[in-house]
C-alpha cells in the first residue's frame, strides 16, 4: 500500500482537522490576539506590541482601508528550532504539565492564529535579531498538498517592513504575522486596536499594573512606518481600585470604589490532588463621591457609562483574566455597576474550576451559580456537598466560595441601595413645593390644627441642636453616610420638615419602619424585603435617565405589579384574622389609614 493510500485511512485526516479546529470558540480577534500575548508574558516578555496593518482598496465607489496583517512582538527569551515547531503543533507545547503560569495547553497559538486568518508566520532569535529563525503553518498548503507536519524552521531575517515598525527587537523575542484574514469580524486596523484595548488593559490589568509588561497598541498604513495610531494599553480595572487606569476622570487617576471593609479580600483553601491551594475573593463598591453627582444620574456621567462595561465577577486564573462572568448580575438592575468582585485562582485548579483550553471561561465556577440557588432554597451545604459527590462532579470544592459570593453580594447590594437612594439625594436639595415632605407635613400641620397629636409632635419644643444630633445618629444607624446624615437633619429642622427617608437593612419582616426622632418621623425602607425591589426600587429615577421609552414602561408595569401584590398580601392578612375584635381592629386600621392617607393626598 502506497503512503498516498494509507494517508486517506488516517484517524483524523489533517485536512478536516485543521478546518475544525477553526472553529474553536474565540469571541472575536481579541481574545484570539490574547492567547499570543500570553505565551509573551510566560516567555518572560517585558515589552510586548500589537501592530496592525492596512492596505487601500479601491472600492465600488471609493477607496477603503481595509485590515491585511496583525501581529505581536515580543521581547521574551525566543525559541530554538525544534521549539518554534513544537508551538506551531496543535496540542503540542513545552509548558502542558506546567501549572506554574498562564500557559499551559499547548493549542493557544496555531488555534487562535487560524481562527482568524489562514497563514500565521513566526520568527524567532535568541541571540540577536540577525540569528531569526522562521517558520509557518499556511491552510492553503496544508488543504491543497496535504501537508501534515509543521515546516522546518529556517534561518530567516524578519522582514525589514516588520523591523521598521517594532520597538521591541531585543536581542531575544518572537514575531508572529497573521496574514490572509478571512475570519476577523472587524475590517480595519482601527476598529481591532480600538475593540482590543479594554479587554487587554482589563485581562492583563495585574501585569500592567505591577509594570511587569508594557503592551503597544499600534496602527500602520501599508508602505508608512509612521503609526496611525500609537498608544501603551492601560490598566482596565472592574474593581476600580487600581490607578491610574483608563476610567474616565475625575477617577483616571483617583480610585473610582473603595475596598468593603474588613471582609474585602476572602481566602478560601482548596485541598487537591495532595496539596492545599489558595483562592482568593475580593469585593470592592463605588465610593459615595462617585454616585452624588448633585442631580446628575451617576450611570449616565462618562465613569459610570464605562462602569456599565464592566459589569460581573472577574474570574482571574494566575493574575490574568479568564472572563467576567455575568451569571450573577441582576441584569435589569442599573445599580449592578457599581460593586466588583473578583475571583483568582492557581493554575494547579485547573480541573475543579473548569478553565477551557482557549482560556476564555472557567465552566465549573460558571456552575456555582446554581449551588447559590439551592442555597437560597433551603439546602445546607453539606447536603449539596453530599449530592455532588454522590455525582462524582469534581466541581464540590467550589461551593464555598460560592456561598461566600452570594452573602457577601447580598450585603453589598443592600449597602449599595442605602449608599445614595433617591430620597437622600432629594433631601440634599431645597425641599419643592410639591415634594412629598413638603405635602406631608403641611398636612400634619393641618391635623395638629384639629387638635390631633401624635407622639413626635412633643419633642418639636426641644433645643434645635438637640433636635438635629438625635436626627443624624439615628440616619446614621440605618446606615446612612455621616456627612449626608449631618446635612439631612439640620435641613430637616431648618426648613420645618416632619418627615424624613432613608433605606436600610432591616432585621424584621417589615416592609418598613417608623421612629420618631428630634420632632420628626424617620421612615425607613427595608431594602431586604421584596416589596422594595418590586416597587420603589423600580422607580428609583436616579438610574433611568438612559432607559428607552419602552423600558421605563416595563418598569412602572412591574411597578403597578409589585403595588397590587403588596395590596393583594394585605388582603389575605386581613381575611386569615379570626372573627371577631382582631379582625375589626385590623379592618379599623385600614380604615382608619385610608382616611390619613386621602388627606395627605388631598393636601396639594
Amino acid at each position: 500500500m502506497t503512503s498516498s493510500q494509507q494517508a486517506r485511512f488516517d484517524f483524523v485526516p489533517t485536512k478536516l482537522a485543521v478546518q475544525a479546529m477553526r472553529d474553536n470558540g474565540y469571541k472575536n480577534a481579541a481574545y484570539a490576539v490574547s492567547e499570543l500575548i500570553d505565551n509573551s508574558i510566560q516567555a518572560g516578555a517585558k515589552g510586548v506590541e500589537l501592530l496592525c496593518v492596512e492596505t487601500e482598496q479601491q472600492g465600488p465607489q471609493r477607496r477603503t482601508r481595509r485590515i491585511s496583517e496583525v501581529a505581536v512582538l515580543d521581547n521574551g527569551i525566543g525559541m530554538n528550532g525544534d521549539t518554534l515547531r513544537i508551538a506551531l503543533q496543535f496540542g503540542n507545547g513545552t509548558r502542558l504539565e506546567d501549572r506554574s503560569g498562564i500557559g499551559r495547553f499547548g493549542m493557544g497559538l496555531p488555534s487562535a492564529s487560524i481562527s482568524q486568518c489562514r497563514r500565521v508566520d513566526v520568527w524567532s532569535w535568541q541571540s540577536g535579531i540577525k540569528n531569526s529563525l522562521h517558520t509557518y503553518l499556511d491552510l492553503d498548503e496544508i488543504e491543497n498538498s496535504g501537508l501534515a507536519e509543521v515546516p522546518e524552521a529556517t534561518p530567516t531575517a524578519v522582514p525589514e517592513t516588520w523591523r521598521n515598525l517594532g520597538q521591541n527587537f531585543g536581542n531575544s523575542g518572537t514575531l508572529a504575522v497573521w496574514s490572509k484574514l478571512d475570519r476577523c469580524t472587524w475590517r480595519t486596523a482601527n476598529a481591532i486596536v480600538s475593540n482590543s484595548e479594554a479587554l487587554i488593559g482589563r485581562m492583563y490589568r495585574k501585569f500592567i499594573h505591577r509594570g511587569d509588561v508594557s503592551i503597544r497598541l499600534a496602527t500602520f498604513l501599508s508602505g508608512n512606518s509612521q503609526p496611525q495610531y500609537d498608544r501603551f494599553a492601560r490598566v482596565n480595572d472592574p474593581m476600580y481600585l487600581m490607578v491610574p487606569s483608563m476610567t474616565p476622570e475625575p477617577y483616571g487617576e483617583t480610585a473610582m470604589f473603595e475596598p468593603i471593609g474588613d471582609d474585602s479580600e476572602v481566602t478560601h483553601k482548596i485541598w487537591y490532588n495532595g496539596e492545599e491551594h489558595e483562592v482568593f475573593i475580593r469585593f470592592s463598591m463605588a465610593k459615595i463621591s462617585a454616585r452624588d453627582t448633585g442631580g446628575q444620574a451617576a450611570g449616565s456621567t462618562p465613569y459610570g457609562m464605562d462602569a456599565k462595561k464592566n459589569v460581573g465577577i472577574s474570574v482571574l486564573r494566575a493574575g490574568r483574566e479568564l472572563e467576567l462572568e455575568q451569571g450573577w448580575v441582576e441584569a435589569s438592575d442599573a445599580r449592578e455597576r457599581w460593586w466588583g468582585i473578583e475571583v483568582e485562582f492557581p493554575p494547579s485548579l485547573d480541573d475543579i474550576f473548569g478553565v477551557t483550553n482557549n482560556k476564555q471561561s472557567a465552566r465549573y465556577f460558571s456552575h456555582t451559580l446554581d449551588y447559590a440557588d439551592m442555597l437560597g432554597d433551603g439546602k445546607t451545604i453539606s447536603e449539596i456537598k453530599e449530592e455532588l459527590l454522590d455525582d462524582e462532579d469534581p466541581s464540590g470544592p467550589l461551593l464555598d466560595i460560592a456561598d461566600t459570593i452570594r452573602r457577601n453580594l447580598r450585603n453589598i447590594r443592600s449597602l449599595i441601595r442605602t449608599q445614595m437612594s433617591h430620597m437622600e439625594r432629594q433631601s440634599r436639595k431645597r425641599y419643592e413645593a410639591d415634594s412629598p415632605e413638603v405635602r406631608a407635613t403641611e398636612a400634619t400641620k393641618a391635623r395638629q390644627a384639629d387638635g390631633l397629636k401624635g407622639g413626635s409632635d412633643e419633642e418639636e419644643g426641644l433645643p434645635t441642636d438637640e433636635r438635629t444630633q438625635s436626627i443624624e445618629d439615628e440616619l446614621i444607624e440605618r446606615g446612612m453616610p455621616e456627612p449626608q446624615a449631618r446635612e439631612l437633619a439640620a435641613r430637616t429642622i431648618s426648613t420645618g420638615m416632619k418627615y424624613v427617608f432613608t433605606q436600610g437593612d432591616i432585621e424584621t419582616p417589615a416592609f418598613f419602619s417608623v421612629r420618631s426622632k428630634g420632632g420628626a418621623l424617620i421612615i425607613t425602607l427595608n431594602t431586604s424585603h421584596p416589596a422594595y425591589n418590586n416597587l420603589l426600587g423600580l422607580l428609583d429615577d436616579s438610574e433611568t435617565s438612559n432607559l428607552s421609552s419602552e423600558e421605563l414602561v416595563d418598569k412602572l408595569t412591574n411597578a403597578w405589579r409589585g403595588l397590587k401584590l403588596v395590596l393583594e398580601a394585605w388582603a389575605r392578612y386581613e381575611d386569615e384574622q379570626p372573627d371577631g375584635p382582631l379582625r375589626t381592629r385590623t379592618q379599623d386600621a385600614r380604615n382608619d389609614w385610608g382616611r390619613v392617607a386621602r388627606q395627605f393626598l388631598e393636601e396639594v
